[in-house]
């Protein structure tokens, strides 16, 4: 039947918890192995997530996978990601204010209120029968109007001037969940283009707080997806270039990561930072054309591995 799962603090779970987590949200199924028993169970549970920024304050100038200590790989699996900044607000302060302070009024206290709430009876069945009853399927106009939306997410991307990924068949799929969804809120057996719009408004305005390259200020998929917007991605690559070739061009087989730094500094208009240099080696490790020591070590020892060196 399905439910939700939240978690909150979504930042502070264990490597073993997310590794979890990546099988439920790609193939929604859960691998127990237990008492000899080993199966794997279908999950079909929905995940609402809360997670706090590293520094316990929401750095603008840095992307969402920099302010928040969570992989790309797992990030990306969420269909809405929004951004609840705390920004000063006269009216939103107060109402907040009021919110908070009435929850210790005594029962007499209260103010009498003639909306129309659902007791938690009335939501629980509402929900459950939702659930059990209404399996929306998508109609021609639907389809149609989730092809346009995706093209013309995709399209935003190529009016740029430069190879930049603003939407993937992720989100199609994103678009596609949340518009069978929205049916469903009103037991409808049909997904409607109404359904289509309100999920494309929803995935635009997800899109624009949390896939936003803070330093171009334009969309890029790449920030969720591998943490790295493609200027980055392009500026790293000119770093690891230079990097390498200074490394060719020298004559000592192995250097301390500091004395690499300063030497790269002097000689070359890009200039870069011990953070930044570490993840040009990394890279560089990655291609088996150096060894690293450790990081544990404030300096460690860089080894080339490069031919002609």
């Amino acid at each position: 039947m399905g439910g939700i799962c939240c978690i909150d603090e979504f930042d502070k779970m264990d490597e073993g918890s997310r590794s979890i987590l990546h099988e439920v949200m790609e193939q929604q199924t859960v691998s127990i192995a237990k008492a000899g028993i080993i199966c794997s169970l279908n999950a079909r549970a929905s995940i609402l997530a809360a997670a706090n920024p590293i520094e316990s304050r929401y750095n603008p100038s840095r992307s969402v996978v920099e302010n928040i200590d969570l992989p790309p790989t797992l990030l990306s699996r969420f269909d809405l990601i929004y951004l609840i900044l705390d920004r000063p607000n006269a009216d939103l302060d107060r109402k907040l204010a009021h919110h908070l302070v009435s929850m210790y009024f005594a029962s007499r206290d209260k103010k009498e209120t003639n909306a129309d709430v659902l007791s938690l009876e009335q939501l629980t069945d509402y929900v459950s029968w939702t659930k059990r009853e209404i399996v929306p399927q998508l109609s021609n106009e639907a389809a149609r109007m989730l092809v346009k939306a995706y093209n013309d997410l995709r399209g935003q991307g190529r009016g740029q001037g430069k190879k930049v990924i603003t939407a993937t068949p992720r989100q199609l799929e994103s678009l596609i969940r949340t518009s069978e969804s929205l049916a469903k809120m009103r037991h409808s057996r049909s997904v409607e283009e109404c359904d289509v719009e309100e999920a494309v408004r929803l995935q635009k305005v997800s899109t624009q707080q949390s896939a936003t390259d803070p330093k171009t200020g334009r969309i890029d998929m790449g920030v969720l997806s591998t943490g790295m917007s493609e200027e980055e991605r392009t500026r790293m690559e000119q770093q690891a270039a230079a990097v390498e070739q200074l490394l060719r061009d020298g004559s000592l087989k192995t250097i301390k990561a500091t004395q690499l730094l300063h030497k790269f500094n002097d000689q070359s208009d890009l200039q870069i930072q011990l953070g930044q240099l570490r993840k040009v080696l990394d890279k560089l490790v990655e291609q088996e054309k150096v060894r690293c020591s450790s990081w544990s070590n404030e300096n460690p020892i860089i080894t080339v591995l490069m031919q002609g060196v």
